[in-house]
């Protein structure tokens, strides 16, 4: 099945797919109902407004706070591990990671070469330490020396060979993330203490994660891109034409490009969308903004995430984030909580004077940000 869709069309079908219309809900049972409905949220370590899974739920969801994400989904509803890069992902799906997640890896990740440099009876030893004291970080475990660090995709690893052992229990899911300090760092568990018996999956791996990462996106490029990482060789393989034989999968086009999608007969049945009409902060690696391309074309937008790009390279600046209105991207800001006060160095709309009306509504979501983060109050930029 093939259909063409209007970009305005586009906009109103993603913007009620990824949940952006109106609130998912409130507190622990919205952060919920935010990782049922996205199928995966995309980590970052980064925090300057929160993190991004922080803006993922914060633009989704009343009453949370900075760090609720951790504390709404962690131990027992979630894990985390590689789908659109490394992302939190439902519990529902470990069963398939524990059965297939050391295929699931992208090339960089080198799991066969930790393999390789890690004897296994230390990895043994790790896992039964685990058993034994978990939930426990890397720094409570025993020390068994170093390894030789990975250099992968231009970032050292660890040389710590308890550190080297958990990222390969990890990737098999022999262990899983139950959480995070304060500070960050991961605290690992065994899944049968975290989630009890799930039981085990017969599905393959691959139409079931092409699936998820379809319903994830709303469109999914045929051409490729970062929405597709760890799925690269699935893309071009057969498997997609069956499945869109099989109806599992309907092809798309949007008027004005030559670009073709991948959509779930769900996404083509969304109903009516019902705004709130909020401002609503997205974050760099929000799911509406993974195709940057589909971005520029339906919203007439142009973003690019500047954080690695040098400074005299940047248009706008290192962390900037888009201002979503209805199912219009608006404007953005460059902004970041500093102790008690949330700072917006700048702030840019969209057009020539069209949005100014708008500016009530954006004051109101930086306050309504700056409380979740524990900010007392909101300090704005000289209007240009």
């Amino acid at each position: 099945m093939s259909v063409t869709l209007s970009p305005a069309k586009v906009r109103r079908l993603l913007i009620a797919h990824l949940g952006l219309a109106r609130p998912l809900g409130r507190g622990a049972r919205g952060t919920l109902a935010v990782l049922d409905r996205l199928r995966c949220i995309q980590l970052d370590p980064l925090d300057v407004l929160g993190t991004n899974a922080d803006l993922v739920v914060m633009a989704r969801v009343d009453n949370v706070a900075r760090g609720d994400v951790w504390r709404h989904l962690f131990p027992r509803h979630a894990f985390e591990h590689f789908a659109k890069e490394r992302c939190i992902l439902p519990r529902r799906a470990f069963p398939y990671y524990r059965r297939h997640g050391h295929e699931a890896q992208t090339p960089w990740w080198q799991h066969g070469e930790r393999e390789r440099r890690v004897p296994a009876k230390l990895v043994r030893a790790v896992l039964e330490e685990i058993r034994e004291r978990g939930p426990v970080s890397a720094r409570e475990l025993t020390d068994h020396g170093t390894v030789e660090p990975l250099d992968w995709s231009g970032w050292m690893g660890t040389s710590k060979a308890t550190s080297m052992a958990l990222e390969i229990l990890w990737t098999l899911g022999d262990v899983v993330v139950a959480g995070r300090t304060d500070s960050g760092a991961k605290i690992y568990d065994v899944p049968e203490r975290i989630f009890g018996d799930l039981g085990a999956t017969d599905e393959e791996f691959a139409p079931w994660a092409v699936r998820e990462r379809v319903h994830a996106a709303g469109l999914l490029s045929r051409a490729g891109g970062a929405m597709w990482s760890m799925l690269g060789k699935v893309r071009t393989s057969p498997l997609i034409d069956a499945m869109l034989e099989a109806g599992e999968l309907i092809d798309v086009a949007i008027e004005g490009t030559p670009r073709r999608y991948l959509a779930s007969p769900a996404f083509l049945a969304t109903k009516p969308v019902r705004y709130d009409n909020r401002v609503r902060i997205l974050g760099p690696l929000d799911p509406l903004l993974w195709d940057r391309n589909l971005v520029r074309h339906v919203f007439d937008f142009e973003y690019v995430w500047e954080v690695y790009k040098p400074a005299h390279q940047r248009k706008w600046g290192w962390y900037v984030c888009p201002l979503l209105y209805r199912d219009q991207l608006i404007g953005r800001i460059d902004a970041r909580v500093d102790g008690d006060v949330l700072i917006v160095k700048k702030l840019w709309l969209e057009g020539d004077g069209e949005h100014d009306d708008k500016r009530d509504a954006i004051r109101a979501a930086l306050e309504r940000h700056a409380e979740l983060c524990g900010a007392k109050k909101v300090k704005m930029p000289r209007r240009s």
